[in-house]
């Protein structure tokens, strides 16, 4: 599982980073980045809460 921001989508609310701290994270320039692209499977399920929390849809994974 691969995942994926899409910077023009992102609106930088921070819902991510607040669910998966070890994958995603908020930088200066108010978009939020993958800081881990090979996360570790116990953190599938966070992702996935990630994904379907994203109030614009920003966040999508590859693989899985």
């Amino acid at each position: 599982m691969k995942p994926v921001v899409d910077h023009d989508l992102c609106i930088g609310c921070g819902v991510c980073e607040e669910t998966c701290p070890e994958v995603f994270q908020l930088r200066d320039d108010g978009l939020s980045y993958v800081i881990n692209e090979n996360p570790e499977p116990e953190l599938y399920g966070q992702i996935r809460d990630a994904v379907d929390m994203c109030p614009v849809e920003a966040i999508s994974v590859e693989g899985g």
